[in-house]
Parts: C-alpha cells; structure tokens; sequence
C-alpha cells in the first residue's frame, strides 16, 4: 500500500472509531436511563400495593381472613332532631262562586268597578293569590290580584 493511501485508511478509521465510540457512549446512556425507569414504576407498584384501599384484595392478601380487610363500622349516636319552625300554607280568600267587590288599579287603563263573581282560583303571583272573575254586564272575564278584591 503506498503511503498516501495508507494515511487516508487511517484517517478514515480514527473518525469510523469516533462515531462507535459516540454510539457506545449513546447506548450506555439509554441503558441507564431504562434501568432507572424500571427501578422507578417497581417502586411505584410497590408503593401503589401499599396503600390498597380496604374491603380490596390482592395476591398478597388472598391468604388472609376477610376480617382483616373489611372496614369495622360501629354504630353512630343518637341524633337529636332539630325543631323547624311551622310553615303556614296559605290559601285563597275567596271561593268560586263568591260575589266580590272589585278596585280598579290607579295606574294603566281603568276597569269598571263593581261587584264581580269569582269564576276561578289561580295561583299566586308573589305575595297574592289571584282569580278569574267575570261581571254580570260584560262578556269577557278579567284577572285580579287578591289585594284589588273585598267582600261584597
């Protein structure tokens, strides 16, 4: 082999070696950083193991007795029951078939006033009940709050 080819082959393996050595360098790192993995979820499955919540079993404790893993339960005192305060369940004033004596509101369109019979009991809007009633002399029929009626 003639020197210059010589010199040439050698450069060649000296940078072949650099890239195996970097390679080898590489893999040592992986394997290390594997094993420490594992090392980490063996420690994790044992921790995990550990603190099993009760009444569950595992291959560990399947020899066991059931009793050492059932949660004890003792019976709690006796509870005192608290008063509440009665609540008083309203109801409507009037009755259907009732004459009442009907107040127009100041505000808005003005409606007649007069004695007016009770057709039907609504429910209540707020504080008042309401209801249906209907005048002798005209043919519709209006809603009034309990608040704008009076016994006739």
């Amino acid at each position: 082999m003639p020197a210059n080819e010589i010199c040439c082959y050698i450069e060649t393996m000296s940078r072949h070696s650099a890239k195996t050595a970097g390679r080898s360098a590489k893999t040592t790192r992986r394997t290390v950083k594997k094993s420490a993995k594992d090392t980490r979820v063996t420690a994790k499955k044992a921790s995990k193991s550990a603190r099993l919540p009760v009444g569950k079993t595992t291959r560990a404790t399947a020899g066991l007795p059931a009793k050492a893993t059932k949660m004890i339960r003792t019976p709690s005192p006796p509870v005192q029951p608290v008063a509440t305060p009665e609540i008083l369940v309203r109801s409507h004033k009037y009755q259907v078939g009732e004459t009442v004596y009907y107040t127009s509101p100041t505000f808005g369109r003005t409606a007649a006033t007069g004695s007016y019979i009770v057709v039907k009991l609504l429910p209540s809007e707020g504080d008042d009940y309401q209801y249906r009633i209907k005048s002798s002399g005209e043919a519709f029929e209006r809603v009034a709050k309990e608040s704008q009626l009076d016994r006739a």
